[in-house]
């Protein structure tokens, strides 16, 4: 198979945004939770199967795209201030609550082909409701611990 190529035909090196990207889970170091937490999928297990089974065909689509590409109608959106460079996957619920993932872009992950759509904690709140500066400040404590490693820590 022929190299890759970048722009101006050099060989690319790394993964590219334009490339279809992997879904991962964040997994804890050991050296942070001893008992090495994967957070999305906690947050995932106490989800109804309904709202599990929309953010997984959101998760595909988005990947896919790849997720600059992604028009998700507003399933997929990107964050600002505090939360810029996070990714927020949007599902209502039934009992009018809404569920929400947080997503990182990786393409610097070593020893990985392909972009990475990090999948790293998930919340969840009553409609027509705020989360609290001390929920988004939980997200982005466990994207520091993220991008702390390379090799990544993934489940």
């Amino acid at each position: 198979m022929a190299p890759r190529r970048g722009r101006g035909g050099q060989p690319r090196v790394g993964p590219d945004r334009n490339d279809p990207h992997e879904i991962v889970y964040f997994q804890r170091h050991v050296d942070d939770d001893p008992g090495q937490e994967i957070p999305a999928r906690t947050f995932l297990r106490s989800c109804p199967p309904s709202v599990r089974a929309k953010f997984a065909a959101v998760l595909k689509s988005v990947a896919a795209a790849p997720p600059h590409r992604f028009a998700g109608g507003g399933y997929w959106e990107a964050m600002h201030g505090d939360m810029a460079g996070w990714f927020e996957v949007r599902v209502d619920g039934p009992k009018r609550r809404h569920f929400r993932l947080y997503c990182l872009i990786d393409l610097a992950a070593q020893g990985r082909d392909r972009p990475l759509l990090v999948i790293v904690a998930g919340l969840d709140k009553p409609f027509r409701t705020t989360l609290t500066d001390r929920d988004y400040a939980w997200v982005r404590v466990l994207g520091v611990e993220y991008h702390a490693r390379n090799p990544r820590s993934l489940a």
